[in-house]
């Protein structure tokens, strides 16, 4: 797996991200291709900003309970799997906007450095440690890329 943290993997995951183009066609899935970046950077909003409330109570232990071990497990995502409803992006989407939004996230994930995440605590799931939030954001991303064969 590509680690986020290092800059090396990072401008390899930019560049597939750069392969894309407002007209890319998705291999499966409903979400065009800037629905598509959207959608990925929400995870990165959910890290970075309060745009998100956070889930509490009953919520949160269930998402820990169901989503957790999916999420940041070592197993890849199935296809057509079902998202939380925070990352559900019906709309149309500015391409070049949100291609931009996603490379500057990657970016700054790669500058602040896994010592940055190490314990932070996530907007569902907890303390991460450095290794599991490096899953959480490329694994998440990976899939992504390969719905859209890059």
């Amino acid at each position: 797996m590509k680690n986020v943290f290092d800059q090396n993997d990072v401008n390899e995951i930019i560049s597939r991200i750069n392969q894309l183009n407002s007209t890319s066609t998705n291999l499966w899935g409903k979400m065009n291709v800037g629905q598509m970046l959207a959608h990925c950077n929400v995870a990165y909003d959910m890290t970075y900003t309060d745009k998100y409330p956070k889930p509490k109570g009953f919520k949160k232990f269930m998402i820990k309970l169901f989503a957790k071990n999916l999420v940041i497990g070592p197993k890849p995502y199935k296809r057509n799997i079902r998202t939380a409803p925070e990352f559900y992006i019906t709309d149309e989407r500015d391409f070049q906007l949100e291609k931009e939004r996603l490379i500057a996230h990657l970016e700054k994930t790669q500058q602040l450095g896994a010592a940055h995440f190490q314990n932070k605590e996530s907007h569902a799931f907890g303390k991460l440690t450095s290794q599991e939030w490096n899953v959480l954001f490329y694994k998440h991303l990976d899939h992504h890329l390969q719905q859209f064969n890059v």
